[in-house]
This record gives structure tokens, sequence and C-alpha cells, in this order.
């Protein structure tokens, strides 16, 4: 059953990575279905319409946060790309030729990354986030790719709502719907593309769908999960073969087998078991954990994802992403912008 998002009704289950958070990007969803295959990338238009500049786009909503080298990168709401060099204390914004939803970005070097989102469309950075050029759109889609990632800089994928997978062996100057690998006869959204250590890429998303690949995207493998619901994350971690999936009402399941099987993590919050939906994670440089969700709630693994702490952060403000700001701290995306914490996810003592 899917989670309620607030008052926000949609013809399929709200199983959108993220979108589960948020009503304004969900409300920009409809229930098309998909185009037929895209072969290469279409060029950017003459007339390409820039996001705004907004003195306040720091505080506007935000989906995904990344690290580009030490530099931080931020995608959100209306085509906003933000960037900080000092740790999240102040942002700049990015020049960014759309003013879509952006959904996802993935640095794979200081300089080299990719956003991606509604339209299905991907932009590409080469300069560390400070400028993009959009690499493809798909309008007749009309649905959001929701993740990326890259192997280096010429291999990557994207995923997205109705089993939308896209590949580029070429840094994105050609994009293949390679949807047709997958066993995803029911189109089911994909809402997270993940790297597993030694072990290969894993792809989760609605009604518990799961997809592994040992062979880095070449052929994929599909999976009986431990859960029907929704799933909205996937992430690795420091120790082989190991990964989470998380998703709708705190549910969190740990493998040790690269997706073979799954044991469930209990949630204990100060009032009970963590009922938020668990939208975004990240792996910090000493290996620990830190995943986060609705309700301002933020959990951290110290022992590769066995037990998590758990804590509710009082302006209850959804939180969609995750990353180390630098300096011990963390850098927070969600409602109200990008925000940096202390490393439980508490506001910073002034």
């Amino acid at each position: 059953m899917s989670e309620p998002v607030m008052g926000v009704g949609i013809c399929r289950p709200p199983a959108l990575r993220k979108f589960a958070l948020l009503a304004t990007a969900l409300s920009l969803l409809g229930c098309a279905v998909l185009s037929a295959p895209v072969i290469a990338a279409d060029a950017p238009a003459a007339d390409t319409v820039y996001a705004v500049e907004s003195a306040k786009a720091a505080k506007s909503l935000m989906l995904d946060v990344v690290h580009a080298g030490k530099r931080l990168v931020a995608v959100g709401d209306r085509g906003h790309i933000l960037y900080s060099d000092d740790q999240g204390a102040t942002w700049t914004q990015a020049k960014v030729p759309t003013r879509q939803l952006l959904t996802a970005v993935f640095f794979v070097d200081d300089k080299h990354g990719w956003a991606v989102g509604h339209d299905a469309q991907i932009l590409a950075s080469e300069d560390g986030g400070v400028s993009w050029t959009k690499q493809f759109e798909d309008l007749k889609r009309e649905a959001p790719l929701l993740d990326v990632w890259f192997k280096d800089v010429n291999s990557g994928f994207a995923v997205g709502a109705y089993g939308a997978l896209l590949e580029t062996t070429d840094g994105g100057k050609n994009w293949a719907d390679v949807s047709a690998r997958l066993d995803n006869t029911d189109q089911f959204h994909l809402n997270a593309i993940a790297a597993v250590k030694d072990a290969g890429l894993f792809v989760v998303g609605e009604q518990g769908s799961m997809f592994r690949s040992a062979d880095w995207g070449q052929t994929w493998e599909k999976l009986e999960g431990p859960y029907q619901g929704s799933l909205f994350g996937v992430i690795g971690t420091a120790q082989p073969d190991t990964l989470l999936a998380y998703g709708l009402r705190g549910n969190l399941f740990r493998s040790t087998d690269f997706g073979s099987t799954w044991a469930p993590i209990e949630l204990k919050a100060a009032r009970g078991s963590l009922e938020f939906g668990l939208s975004g994670a990240t792996l910090l440089d000493d290996g620990s954990i830190v995943i986060v969700g609705n309700g301002g709630s933020v959990i951290s693994s110290s022992d590769n994802g066995e037990t998590f702490t758990v804590f509710n952060r009082p302006d209850r403000i959804s939180v969609s992403a995750v990353t180390a700001a630098g300096n011990g701290n963390l850098i927070l995306a969600g409602q109200g912008g990008v925000r940096a914490t202390s490393p439980t996810g508490a506001e910073l003592s002034k």
C-alpha cells in the first residue's frame, strides 16, 4: 500500500523516488505511456530557456545534493542547480538550460557530472557544475527520469518512470533506450540505481521491484524482493556485496549477498518505530551511512547498516537527499532548500 502524499492523487501509486515526499513534484507527473525507444540525444534548441536566477534559490525545493570533488552541487525545482565551495555556507546558482524539475545529479569526478529530471531531460557539466548543457530530452515520454549513475566519463545509465532505462557509452553524446534488458513488463517506475562494491549495479522501484547486474548494466536479473511496497532508494556499503534498500514508512532492508537474501532493519524512534518514508542516502568517507526522509528523519549507521540510530528534526521538514559537508557536518536537501547540519542532522549551534 502506498504512503499518502499530502492529499495529492495520481493514477498510479505515488512510487516515485523523492516525489513521495513532495506534492509539488508529484503534481507535474501525468499518466502517459512511454514513447518509442530513443536512439540518439536531441540537439539543444536555438531558443533554449534558462532557469531563472533567484536570490532565494538555495531556499527552494531541492531534491539531490552530491560532491564534485570538494565542491557541493545540488539540483531541484525550476531547473535550479546550485554549487558551494565553502562546505555549504553559501551557494551560487549555475547557468542551466531548463526550467524543469531536476530530480537527481551524479558526478564521476570533480569536473564531469550529469543531472536528470522531467521531460526525460539529461544535462551535463564539464566544469564541476558551474555551467550545464542539455544532452537529451524526450517530451513524448511525459514522464521524468529519476536517477543517474556513471561508471566513468563515458559509460552511464539513467532510470525513471514507467520502466525507463537509458544508456550512454560516449559520455552522453548519444543515449539509447535499453529498457528491454529488464524483465519489467508492468513498467514499474525505476526510482534509483547504485553500484554495489565488488558486485555490480542494483536498481529498485515501484512495488518492491528489484533488478541486479553483475556485468555493470549489460544484462539484468529480476529479483523477488522482501517487500511489496515502493522502494525509493538503494545504496552500497563499504563492505563487498552489501547493500541497503529503503522506501515507504521507514521500511529498510539489508543484504550481504548482492540482493539474493534480505533482512529487515528495525528503526526505533523516540516514540516507537520510525514510520516516515526514506528517500535518500550517502556513504561517508569513514564507511558510515546516513539515510534521510519524511518528517525530518535522519538515521545513521557505523556498522555497514546492521544497526541505525534515529534522529527526527524538530522542524519535521521532509528531506530528500544528504551528503557530507566536508568538515564533519552534513548537507541536507529537501523542502526549504539546502542546509548544513551537525553529523546527527540537528541544526548547527549559532
